[in-house]
């Protein structure tokens, strides 16, 4: 049985995901609201998507801008990466925890109110030349 279990950890490690990522967790914005940020900066370079980030006047524009931050220091300190040949492969927000608050109504009732928080993560690559597949 310990035969299988090397087995499965080896192939887990050899599937594992080597590109460099950030991830800024129980962030207090709604995930929806961060969302339409990221998706102006899917696929684009690190310096085209901080530039987007730094001029866009949406609220979740900041905590993005210090994730893909995060994850250009990351590349460049854990894996030595050029930050000219990055760019944004993936990047993704998740719902996380929810505070939950009531808000007073007539006849002694109250309404739920949820504060959502999210999980920003954004995952870099590096660009492939012109002539590589």
């Amino acid at each position: 049985m310990a035969g299988n279990m090397k087995k499965k950890t080896a192939r887990i490690e050899e599937n594992k995901d080597t590109r460099p990522y950030a991830v800024a967790k129980y962030i207090r914005i709604s995930p929806y609201k961060v969302r339409t940020v990221l998706a102006l900066i899917r696929g684009k370079s690190v310096a085209e998507a901080k530039a987007i980030l730094e001029n866009s006047i949406n609220g979740g524009a900041e905590p993005t801008k210090k994730v893909l931050m995060s994850a250009v220091a990351n590349a460049e300190h854990n894996k030595g990466m050029d930050r000219d040949d990055l760019y944004v492969a993936e990047c993704f927000a998740n719902g996380g925890t929810m505070l939950k608050r009531m808000q007073p109504v007539s006849k002694g009732r109250g309404h739920a109110i949820l504060k959502r928080t999210s999980h920003i993560t954004v995952i870099l690559d590096v660009k492939k030349a012109e002539g590589e597949l």
